[in-house]
């Protein structure tokens, strides 16, 4: 009840983040009837391609074997290994391509599904796949109801298609009784393959619905809740008030530096309390002046403080206080149109030799 309660709250569709960890997890959706599928696939193109060849290829060594036992001496031990090793080799030139095919459809099946992806996680000892608990839910779940439901669905298909293949082979059957017995093999392969091909067939469909099935069952697995989905959304892009607090300690040491540099200028232009820019101007070091400072209200006071501290000039000028403030950006020459204003009381301030701080109206 609790697991049906939890699965109900979650209403959200999955994150690109949780579809991925998924994927990164091995928790992929996997359709089980598609790889069956496969095999049945496989074995329909050795009886069709390979299992003729195969037999006409070990028929001659068996026929020498049965025909002729004395033929192959078993005196001693090394007798007995060669003819092991002759009986071995031919059994593996006939095995070999048939389990290539199957191998070879097998990985088809799983890659066609899903890119292959190496999980070592996946094969690391858990508990919980030997719960007798979980294997009761597991089996009488949704996903174990709707497994069952489709053996029932698999297990009626053959029936109804070995039945009705059988049937309409009846009359060959009857026939075989009166034929050479060489042309038994033959006859039986070809009832074989269309039983193989009639079983693909029939569960082409179920094949179908079961990998759609797989997808919307993983898919509705990875639904969130919309905690989840704020809780993931804070960890991606981090706490609001952590940020907030990190940019606020980040322009409070920009600050501190930027009052701090205000003493190497060489004037500062004021409004009397609410603006304040900190000019340094040197020919060797910059060709106009450069703005290491500037500040409003309490910042523009701690500018003064700094300027007054160290005996560097004040002017007190409101236009050209706020129009600087507007324009202008710290650790950057000022503009062209402000050169003439600034470059006049520079002039003013070399023109009196300014020794200690002083206020200009």
């Amino acid at each position: 009840m609790a697991e049906t309660t939890d699965q109900e709250s979650k209403t959200e569709e999955p994150t690109e983040k949780k579809v991925r960890d998924s994927l990164e997890q091995g928790k992929i959706p996997v359709s089980r009837e598609a790889s069956i599928f496969a095999s049945m696939a496989a074995l329909m193109v050795i009886q069709m391609f390979l299992i003729g060849q195969g037999v006409q290829q070990l028929t001659p060594t068996l026929k020498s074997l049965l025909d002729d036992p004395e033929g192959f001496p078993l005196a001693t031990g090394a007798d007995a290994q060669n003819l092991l090793t002759v009986v071995g080799l031919e059994a593996l030139r006939f095995l070999v391509p048939l389990l290539v095919v199957l191998l070879v459809f097998g990985l088809a099946s799983s890659l066609l599904q899903n890119a292959p992806n190496l999980v070592l996680q996946r094969i690391m000892p858990d508990l919980s796949r030997i719960s007798p608990v979980s294997g009761w839910n597991r089996l009488f779940g949704t996903q174990g109801l709707v497994e069952f439901a489709k053996s029932l669905f698999k297990l009626a298909s053959v029936t109804v298609v070995v039945a009705f293949v059988l049937r309409s082979s009846e009359a060959k059957a009857f026939e075989a009784m009166y034929t050479d017995p060489v042309a038994l093999p033959e006859m039986i392969l070809n009832i074989a393959m269309r039983i193989v091909s009639a079983i693909c067939i029939a569960t082409i469909v179920l094949v179908a619905i079961d990998l759609a099935w797989a997808r919307f069952h993983w898919r509705r697995e990875l639904r969130m809740t919309r905690q989840e989905i704020k809780d993931e959304h804070k960890q991606a892009e981090g706490d609001p008030l952590v940020k907030a607090r990190l940019r606020s300690l980040a322009r409070d040491r920009s600050r501190q530096r930027m009052i701090a540099s205000a003493s190497r200028a060489t004037l500062v232009i004021a409004n009397p309390t609410h603006f304040a820019i900190a000019l340094r101007y040197n020919r060797e070091e910059n060709p106009a002046p450069l703005v290491v400072a500037k500040g409003m209200d309490v910042i523009a006071l701690k500018i003064r403080e700094v300027a007054e501290k160290n005996r560097i000039p004040v002017i007190e000028n409101k236009v050209l206080a706020r129009a600087l403030y507007e324009a202008v950006q710290v650790d950057q020459v000022i503009p062209a149109e402000f050169f003439r204003p600034v470059a006049e009381i520079i002039y003013f301030l070399q023109s009196k030799q300014t020794t200690r701080p002083e206020k200009v109206q």
